[in-house]
């Protein structure tokens, strides 16, 4: 099947990292791996800090394109037999799929959508609109975060075009590396004492929830210094300097190693003992299924859909979004049981492998696509 791929948050081929460029490139491979011609047929990146009069030209720009794309598919030899949208909210809504759908008659499928109906009359109440009258478009809504279920399924059409979709990546590079030579290389590299546990977070620092997970943690790890321990912090952005402060009362137990190229952080995974990030205000986190595809066990806040993809007591511990105090509980309890970090690291190596492998979202999409066009020979 010809698949049209837009991605209004953040293009796939963005130069800055995030678990939104992740999934967006993970979302491609995925119908590629089933035989799909995908194509991203724009880069438009429609995300709004809140202001109603550029959320107004963006829509105007949104119809503009709409229409450019539909001259250009009447007049080529590429002419999609559906279109995907990934990642829409009010803040980035789709101004292109629900409009070239309509106009061609083919299925809109969107991958995560969310719904606040309490901005209806804020400072996003056009992005708001346009992403109820996408819903109600939608012929499937793919949904890896139970949390955003509530206040979508209302606006569907009927209640199957909402499809659970489990959260996924490629699993193999995860396991290719050697745990114990990794260790001895990121230790060298970063000048890491071998011999303390590990703890990783893998995050960008950002002026919004990541920022108040970043003080969560440093709050958590502040009543834990009469253990063992090390702290490794894989991340930038704008508020570094913010983090930075928050971790300072820890001294030289915490370890700023920058933006790692996608080698040098999976060997980073394969190395630590134990992933430690809050999630708070957290759909799911991309970080927390590399962390335990690499085989690492994860102390996380229970936010969004963190859940779906850590397995409470089984692949690690969860603790009340935002409570430093049960989250540092939670770090001690596995810092002090070597073995049990050890058995959830492989219960969830193989966790991840079997049910979030993109190879099983390949399928997955394969079936959902075909069924939705009646289409059984593609």
């Amino acid at each position: 099947m010809r698949i049209a791929f837009h991605a209004p948050l953040k293009p796939p081929d963005h130069p800055v990292a995030s678990g939104d460029r992740a999934m967006a490139r993970a979302l491609i491979s995925a119908l590629q791996r089933s035989g799909h011609d995908v194509v991203v047929v724009s880069r438009l990146r429609s995300y709004d800090s809140g202001d109603p009069d550029r959320q107004a030209r963006m829509g105007a720009l949104g119809a503009r394109l709409a229409e450019r794309l539909l001259r250009r598919f009447r007049r080529g030899g590429w002419m999609p037999d559906l279109w995907f949208t990934y990642h829409l909210y009010h803040k980035a809504p789709d101004w292109l799929g629900p409009q070239v759908t309509a106009r061609l008659g083919i299925p809109y499928l969107l991958v995560e959508a969310s719904f606040a109906p309490k901005q209806a009359n804020g400072p996003w109440a056009i992005g708001h609109r346009a992403v109820e009258a996408a819903l109600r478009h939608a012929d499937r809504v793919f949904q890896p975060n139970p949390a955003d279920n509530e206040c979508v399924l209302p606006l569907l059409r009927s209640t199957d075009r909402l499809v659970p979709l489990k959260p996924f990546l490629e699993t193999a590079p995860f396991r290719a590396t050697e745990r114990d030579e990794s260790r001895r290389d990121m230790a060298a590299a970063f000048g890491i004492d071998p011999c303390a546990p590990w703890l990783l977070t893998v995050a960008m620092m950002r002026h919004d929830q990541k920022l108040l997970s970043y003080r969560t943690l440093a709050s958590a790890l502040a009543s834990l210094t009469d253990l063992a321990w090390i702290l490794i912090v894989a991340g930038v952005g704008s508020a570094e300097a913010e983090v930075r402060s928050a971790f300072a009362p820890l001294g030289r137990r915490v370890h700023w190693v920058g933006m790692l190229d996608r080698e040098r952080l999976i060997r980073l995974y394969r190395s630590a003992d134990l992933f430690v990030w809050p999630a708070i205000k957290e759909a799911w986190g991309m970080a927390l299924l590399e962390a335990q595809a690499a085989g690492l066990p994860v102390v996380a806040g229970r936010s969004g859909g963190v859940a779906a993809v850590v397995a409470d007591s089984e692949s690690g511990l969860l603790a009340p979004e935002g409570d430093a105090v049960a989250f540092a509980n939670a770090v001690r309890e596995l810092l002090l049981d070597p073995e049990r970090r050890a058995n959830m690291g492989r219960a969830a190596a193989a966790r991840i492998a079997r049910e979030h492998d993109i190879g099983v979202a390949a399928a997955f999409f394969d079936r959902q696509l075909r069924a939705l066009t009646r289409d059984p020979v593609g």
